[in-house]
């Protein structure tokens, strides 16, 4: 009886210093590093959830990449939502910081994209709660950049950062 209590109390001992190390590990992997997101909503359709409401795209979401706020025009980006800080909306980037913009829908017909800013939109437009309606969005609220579809395995697949012809910017500022 003595040695089985002596096992349990080794198991539980070794058990405790292996859950202490591995939760905070987790943690701060998934806090800094990356992490998965389920996306719903059709605002960026045919690029995610092309099957509409029947499907939900998982995706890959690289905390790492966004570290600097180090995004490319074409980048389809994770953010706290500028209307709603308790929810997170994924869109594309548009334009970065000095671009000019055409908008669609904004109440300026052009838009130059201020210091620490980018425009982000929805590859669905008309259906896209974007930067045609709240505006340049600060990198400060940029949160990961979607890499990879994980989930449905049929459309298993890296997500290039491609920014439609119709949709670049009027003007490039120059790095």
């Amino acid at each position: 009886m003595a040695q089985s209590q002596g096992w349990v109390k080794r198991y539980l001992k070794a058990f405790c210093k292996g859950f202490f190390v591995a939760v905070p590990v987790a943690v701060t992997f998934l806090d800094r590093v990356a992490c998965v997101a389920r996306v719903e909503g059709a605002s960026m359709q045919p690029s995610l959830n092309p099957g509409g409401s029947q499907s939900s795209d998982v995706v890959l979401l690289n905390h790492w990449k966004v570290r600097n706020f180090e995004v490319h025009r074409g980048d389809i980006v994770s953010l706290v939502s500028p209307k709603n800080p308790e929810q997170k909306i994924i869109k594309r980037v548009i334009a970065l910081e000095g671009d000019i913009v055409r908008t669609i829908g904004h109440k300026n017909r052009y838009v130059k994209v201020p210091r620490g800013h980018i425009w982000v939109e929805g590859d669905h437009h008309g259906h896209s709660f974007d930067s045609n309606s709240f505006g340049p969005v600060s990198l400060g609220l940029l949160h990961a950049h979607a890499t990879h579809i994980l989930w449905p395995p049929e459309r298993w697949q890296k997500l290039e950062s491609v920014l439609p012809p119709e949709r670049l910017p009027v003007r490039i500022q120059e790095d």
